[in-house]
């Protein structure tokens, strides 16, 4: 069963239930990078997937530019084999904080969602003081599986360029 928006000519609403656990999914989502458990982060996307990060005016330029582009399931084991032992040691490690907040769900058929949520990322480099890395949103389209809800397409829009390199997900 699915409510309306309340806003006329809107998409129907998410099911109460299925918004409580997509909040869960972004919160396990958020722990998991926050705490560099990254033997985990591909198991919060579905089998067929893709993660991207660009930046706002790329996209708005129509440019295919991208920070980061995984376009399946390998190249975020992949990026996980980098980020663990290929870069291990050779890049300074930095702690992040991710403040995600939904703003947007619309049912999109067939036990799917688009989720569209802002997100603030802070880093802290050993001895020095919290800063924002970035801020954006995601724009992800998740699929409610057995297993609970998974990312099959995570977009991440950029609005602007972060204040150091980029070498975790976000």
């Amino acid at each position: 069963m699915t409510t309306d928006t309340g806003l006329r000519g809107g998409p129907p609403a998410a099911r109460p239930d299925h918004l409580a656990m997509l909040d869960e999914l972004y919160a396990a989502y958020a722990e998991v990078v926050d705490e560099r458990r990254w033997e985990r982060w591909p198991d919060m996307f579905t089998e067929e997937c893709s993660y991207t990060v660009h930046t706002l005016e790329n996209a708005d330029r129509g440019l295919p530019l991208a920070y980061m582009l995984d376009d399946c399931r390998e190249r975020l084991l992949d990026r996980v084999k980098f980020v663990t032992e290929v870069w291990a040691g050779t890049v300074e490690p930095y702690r992040t904080r991710h403040v995600i907040q939904r703003t947007r769900t619309e049912a999109a058929g067939d036990g799917a969602y688009r989720v569209r949520a802002n997100v603030v990322v802070t880093y802290t480099e050993a001895d020095g003081p919290p800063e924002i890395l970035t801020s954006g949103y995601y724009d992800d389209h998740v699929r409610l599986t057995d297993a609970g809800p998974l990312f099959a397409g995570k977009r991440v829009y950029l609005d602007g360029t972060p204040t150091r390199y980029l070498v975790y997900p976000l």
